[in-house]
């Protein structure tokens, strides 16, 4: 028997913070202690970090689509300021760095929007953004210095005449701003930076910190801003090459704060002199980062899985998380600027060295729009929290009677959400690079509700309701995953080894068997149970839900597509039942041939990342591809690779297990050539060696 410890009510503070905002129609957003309002109501925004500069302009749209098809809502980015102004008072804001077309094609896709100023980013960004001339200033910068914050107003300015009109206050679409990112200890700098912002024109309701990165919280000027917090399965900015212990994310612990987050560029922690706790209790649990994948380093190259991913945001919810943010969930590609590369390396100063063009992050969406896994395992939790954010946002989090500890592997790992008489009962039975137990014969007791024997066995992580209310009628249990309605019609889903079965107030016990046709009807309502694969490639696209055939389903300009190429078939349901309908979509393969090669006829011009580490053996091949369609797998096995077209650089990959996904239409037809540096043992890795 699996037991809970004592609910107690929380005290919801409003009014209580200088935030919050009114657009031209009146509708409204506010910021309580424990959630976000619309217009009063309890809101579950769910957020989803993608760089317009770090990705084609023409392709901003089609992407957007993909991401809102996955249940995202709002749509975070940062603005690198070394992207923007790399020689002083030039700015550029034009092609991929067009800030407000971007904001623009989120408006038209359906999404609202964050912004991230800075000025400091971090983002694996060279400088953490910051131009290499600002550097070279002779005053300190991130600190309330007046020559310094000259600069940062100059570069405000031109961030606000980039937006303005675009604000929610204006009818826009801009929610939020973002100020800084990762300063630990300096509340003032931050208050000013929002003053700067605001005297700009940047006026939004929400603004935004992170919170991270000291023991107590960082220090933050108390109710002007929303400390936001965030959670990786891995770190590979360590700098070590071991494999790390279990990452308490996987715990359903309550923490907001993960003190690693930005470990290897930040101090760990302030010095504590017991007079500063960032007051939780004031602000809703948030996240901005909670890591949607991971991206290699040179020397730490971790492979994701979509359950690494889909757990840990299950687990956040399950502790109280009221805005689901996710960094990275569109990967992306690093630009060459004018006088350096733009990404982070321990040439100018980082302790780590990303790759100069790839930003993939093996995040929702790839660095070229393809699909993960926990694309479509996160949709599942994004379907329901955007159906039932009025009645899940004010239920708090209640602790299990039993603690686990980071080194069980044998315990259940649950936890409560509830508001005293209904909830849902969270499950997490997933450890990244570890395998738990089995535990059978599972009696949960909420305290007005056992729920029937379950055996939690394998990968699975999942909640259950209590007490959920459905049109009218009351469903006093259910040993199914709830994912969404459509008017009188609940959709759950069916957890991996577990019976479907719900239990009634009015006495009704029902044993479902998960499938299209699995609907049946209690006083009016429709309840329909799908497999778990099948809720894997549920989407609901402009108010109405598609179930894909083994196919990722978005929408464009009001027609339906397939991320993937060729032709597919998908279920639409009519609002009585599931019909069969299929996709056309023509697609031709391309081709690929290599040809060794001694050295290309031209010089490289960034060879130095095929020896990072010391001088490598590099293997050259000329490729002709013929055709511009879908992907080319390029096997290679080495330490890094390059693909030059037409003399520049144009994709690079550290191998880190996966077959490397390059689209056809990047060489098609061109002068291209691939470079292989020899593998060594010299770093990290979650890949079997290969002879090759």
């Amino acid at each position: 028997m699996y037991k809970f410890k004592k609910y107690q009510k929380p005290e919801v503070l409003q009014n209580h913070l200088n935030l919050g905002g009114e657009n031209p129609e009146g509708e409204k957003i506010n910021v309580t202690s424990l959630y976000i309002t619309r217009n009063g109501k309890p809101s579950i925004p769910v957020m989803g970090e993608f760089h317009y500069s770090r990705y084609n302009r023409s392709d901003w749209y089609k992407e957007l689509c993909k991401m809102k098809a996955g249940g995202i809502t709002l749509v975070s980015s940062y603005v690198f300021w070394i992207y923007h102004e790399e020689s002083e008072g030039v700015f550029d804001f034009s092609g991929d760095n067009d800030l407000r077309a971007f904001i623009l094609e989120c408006e038209k896709a359906g999404l609202e929007a964050v912004i991230r100023i800075g000025p400091w980013a971090h983002g694996e960004c060279r400088n953490g953004g910051l131009p290499d001339w600002l550097l070279q200033k002779p005053f300190k910068l991130r600190e309330n210095n007046p020559e310094y914050l000259k600069k940062v107003r100059i570069f405000y300015e031109n961030i606000s005449n980039q937006v303005q009109g675009l604000f929610y206050k204006d009818g826009g679409n801009i929610i939020a701003v973002q100020l800084e990112n990762e300063l630990t200890n300096d509340a003032e700098h931050l208050a000013t930076l929002k003053e700067i912002a605001v005297e700009c024109g940047m006026i939004a309701p929400i603004y935004t910190v992170t919170g991270w990165n000291a023991v107590e919280g960082a220090r933050i000027p108390v109710d002007e801003v929303f400390p936001v917090f965030g959670g990786y399965c891995d770190a590979p900015w360590d700098d070590h090459l071991n494999q790390l212990p279990p990452s308490p994310h996987y715990f359903f612990t309550g923490m907001r704060n993960d003190t690693g987050i930005g470990a290897d560029l930040l101090p760990q922690a302030i010095e504590e002199d017991g007079q500063w706790r960032l007051p939780y209790e004031r602000y809703p649990f948030a996240t901005c980062e909670l890591g949607g994948g991971i991206q290699v380093t040179h020397h730490r190259r971790p492979i994701i899985k979509g359950m690494d991913i889909y757990s840990i945001s299950l687990v956040k919810i399950g502790d109280g998380n009221n805005l689901i943010g996710y960094y990275m969930y569109h990967g992306g590609t690093n630009k060459i600027g004018k006088l350096s590369t733009f990404q982070e390396s321990k040439a100018t100063g980082y302790p780590n060295d990303y790759p100069i063009l790839s930003y993939d992050f093996q995040c929702a969406l790839s660095e070229y729009g393809e699909v993960r896994e926990q694309y479509r395992l996160l949709n599942i939790l994004h379907l329901f929290a955007q159906d039932f954010e009025e009645t899940l946002a004010p239920m708090t989090r209640v602790e299990a009677e039993n603690s686990v500890s980071r080194e069980d592997t044998t315990s259940l790992r649950y936890v409560m959400r509830t508001d005293g008489k209904s909830g849902y009962v969270f499950v997490n039975h997933y450890q990244r690079l570890s395998k738990l137990q089995d535990v059978r014969n599972v009696l949960i007791d909420t305290g007005s509700v056992i729920f029937p024997s379950i055996n939690v066995c394998g990968e699975v992580s999942f909640f259950m309701p209590f007490h959920m209310e459905l049109s009218g009628i009351v469903l006093d249990y259910a040993t199914v995953q709830p994912l969404c309605r459509e008017g009188d019609t609940y959709f759950f889903a069916q957890i991996p080894g577990i019976t479907p079965e719900y239990q009634f107030s009015d006495g009704q016990n029902i044993t479902a068997e998960a499938g299209f046709e699995s609907a049946f009807q209690v006083n009016g309502t429709t309840v329909v149970t799908l497999s778990w694969d099948q809720a894997r490639y549920l989407r609901r696209l402009d108010g109405e839900l598609y179930v894909g055939d083994g196919c990722d389903l978005y929408k464009v300009a009001g027609e339906i597509r397939s991320v993937e190429d060729g032709e597919f078939q998908y279920w639409y349901w009519n609002g009585v039942r599931f019909n069969r309908q299929s996709i056309q979509q023509s697609y031709a393969a391309p081709a690929i041939t290599y040809y060794d090669v001694e050295q290309p006829p031209f010089e490289p011009k960034h060879t130095e990342q095929l020896h990072i580490g010391g001088e490598r053996k590099v293997k050259w091949q000329k490729i002709s591809v013929t055709g511009s369609e879908g992907f080319l797998d390029i096997d290679y096995y080495g330490d890094v690779a390059q693909i030059y077209v037409d003399e520049e650089l144009v994709a690079d990959s550290y191998y880190y297990g996966d077959v490397w996904r390059v689209p056809a239409r990047l060489l098609d037809g061109k002068q291209c050539y691939l470079a292989v540096s020899e593998m060594r043992n010299d770093f990290y890795r979650e890949f079997e060696s290969k002879n090759r």
